[in-house]
């Protein structure tokens, strides 16, 4: 448990992650009916850019500084502008001073009728998460091993919504911890969305899972990659990536419109590069 978002918040991984984020609850309110965000590994929900972990590692400056920086196309603004006003919400000073977590960029987005069920295994930042919510009836905040809710919190009673895995990948297996997961959690709630972060940092890591989820048998998967720069010959995050199931069906053309964006603004010096792979069809088979 030694991992601290508090040092990587708003870095280029978390406005990949929080861009997909955001597309994917903006589809699920295009219905009437109410559906639910289940956050299994949130953190602390809103993170200080100006304390020391932040400063320490300043990712957040090739991040989220970049993207509020950036002279933007209108239509990768109007693709961005959900994220974007979820950061300004918990910056009204109008200076980039906060970085909101998952939590909070969903329930910015959430109307009256949805619901987030956030969860966080450690203790003090499972604190820090409740004492954020507090009062908030459409936001349940529980202590828990997230990878427990794709057992017992599924299918949600709204039987529409989201699942965001985001676990800290401070554990060997986590590749393959994350492929038994989503077994366990399709087999539960086949028609959920689960979208999945994971870093890109191994690359034969990276490509043994993608194999394992091609012949999970899991139905219609999305892989979302963004690269800052070609693989590094020592071990360092080079990319982010994420996985979607079932996603919804406006999600690749949104992305094939915006990761080139995002590519340009925070790859290092043009050598960014965005992928959008289906691994498997609506048949379960490997694409």
């Amino acid at each position: 448990m030694n991992y601290r978002h508090a040092y990587h918040a708003g870095n280029f991984a978390d406005v990949v992650k929080h861009a997909v984020l955001a597309r994917i609850v903006e589809y699920l309110k295009r219905k009437d009916k109410a559906f639910r965000v289940i956050d299994t590994h949130a953190g602390i929900g809103l993170y200080d850019l100006s304390s020391e972990e932040a400063q320490k590692t300043g990712e957040w400056r090739e991040g989220i500084g970049r993207l509020i920086d950036a002279n933007l196309e209108d239509e990768t603004r109007n693709l961005l502008n959900p994220l974007l006003e979820a950061v300004h919400a918990v910056n009204p000073e109008g200076e980039l001073l906060r970085y909101p977590g998952s939590p909070r960029v969903t329930r910015h987005l959430l109307r009256r009728e949805d619901r987030l069920t956030a969860i966080e295994l450690h203790p003090a930042d499972a604190e820090v998460l409740k004492a954020g919510f507090s009062g908030d009836y459409q936001t349940r905040v529980i202590a828990l091993d997230g990878w427990l809710a794709l057992g017992a919190h599924l299918p949600p009673k709204e039987k529409r919504g989201l699942v965001l895995i985001d676990p800290p990948f401070e554990k060997e297996g986590e590749f393959e911890r994350i492929v038994a997961g989503l077994k366990k959690a399709y087999q539960r709630w086949p028609g959920g969305i689960y979208a999945v972060w994971y870093p890109i940092k191994d690359h034969k890591a990276v490509a043994s899972f993608r194999r394992l989820l091609a012949e999970s048998g899991i139905a219609d998967i999305v892989d979302i990659r963004l690269e800052l720069r070609p693989p590094s010959p020592e071990p360092r995050l080079d990319g982010t990536g994420m996985i979607v199931v079932n996603p919804p069906y406006v999600l690749e053309e949104e992305m094939s419109r915006l990761l080139p964006a995002l590519a340009a603004i925070l790859g290092d010096n043009g050598q960014g590069h965005a992928f959008l792979e289906r691994l498997t069809g609506e048949d379960g088979r490997a694409a």
